[in-house]
Formats: C-alpha cells, sequence, structure tokens
C-alpha cells in the first residue's frame, strides 16, 4: 500500500481549513528519501483555540473523530479511520525542536494533487527522534543519518560537475 491517497487527502484538508502544519517523523523522513516507512501521518501544529476548532471541522469533513488520546498528559489530536488506514497525529510539541515557527522555516514544501504540504527536513526529523530516544526511534537513526551522508554526497558530487563543465 502506498501513502500517496493519505498525503494527498491530508494536503488537501490542510489547504481547505487553513490549518498550518508541518509533516513529522518517518513520513517526512521517507519524502526526504530515507527507505522508512509508516502507518500514520504525524503533523505539528501551533497550540492555538482555532487550530483546534479548525481540526474538528478537518475531522468532520473526512468523517472521522477527533481524539485525544492521552488527555491530559499531552496535547495530542488524532484522527482515525481503520477501515481506510488513515491516522493522522497533530502534536503541538516535540521533542527536540523548540519551535514550530523554527521547524516550519527549514521544511520543504511538496505538492500533492495541487495542494502544499510542508515537510519538515531530515535533519529535523532526526533531532526529534533522537531526543525522544524511543526505541523505534533509535532503530531508524543509522538509516536517517546514512541518507543524509549519502544525500550530501550527491550534492556535492553535483556541485564539483558543474564548475568542471
Amino acid at each position: 500500500m502506498t501513502a500517496e491517497p493519505l498525503l494527498k487527502l491530508a494536503a488537501k484538508m490542510l489547504a481547505k481549513h487553513r490549518l498550518d502544519a508541518v509533516l513529522i517523523g518517518n513520513a517526512a523522513a521517507a519524502l526526504q528519501g530515507a527507505p522508512v516507512t509508516t502507518e500514520d501521518l504525524d503533523f505539528l501544529i501551533r497550540r492555538t483555540p482555532l487550530n483546534v476548532r479548525k481540526l474538528r471541522k478537518m475531522a468532520d469533513d473526512i468523517g472521522v473523530s477527533l481524539e485525544q488520546p492521552f488527555y491530559p498528559a499531552s496535547h495530542l489530536y488524532r484522527m482515525v479511520k481503520r477501515a481506510e488506514s488513515l491516522q493522522f497525529d497533530f502534536m503541538v510539541q516535540i521533542a527536540g525542536i523548540r519551535s514550530f515557527e523554527g521547524l516550519r522555516s527549514r521544511a520543504s514544501l511538496v505538492e500533492f494533487d495541487g495542494y502544499p504540504l510542508r515537510v519538515a527536513s531530515l535533519e529535523d526529523v532526526i533531532k526529534s527522534k533522537a531526543a525522544a530516544g524511543r526505541d523505534q526511534d533509535l532503530a531508524v537513526m543509522p538509516i536517517l543519518r546514512r541518507t543524509v551522508k549519502e544525500r550530501d554526497a550527491m550534492y556535492r558530487a553535483a556541485k564539483r560537475a558543474r564548475r568542471h563543465a
């Protein structure tokens, strides 16, 4: 199964509801070229009452409920539709990332069906996973770091080739 239909839906709904969000986690890493997989899409948003209202409207539009599975311990908002393997998690803070604005400024834009989706940089995904220190995060760290090294080596080789052309 490909995540493309879920990414298209997420991009469309975020644009429709004007919710400023950045895709994080393994989904972001995969879109940045890392050979990793995930079953859900994780997003970082600003913690505002308006954004919570936007999440509720978005969930209604998709036809799912908006849950807070770890309330009041965390500010995680989850949309789930198991029949369609849909799970969107929206967080207002993540380990290793100081601010939404900083993460957003380093993110790249990727389009799905003409809708923009902000995707966290691979370096920010690594920083967050290292700070979280969970077993599943630490397990993918060698893959993510190798992806950064390979990407940087490709950029350096391309730059050298352009200089010698």
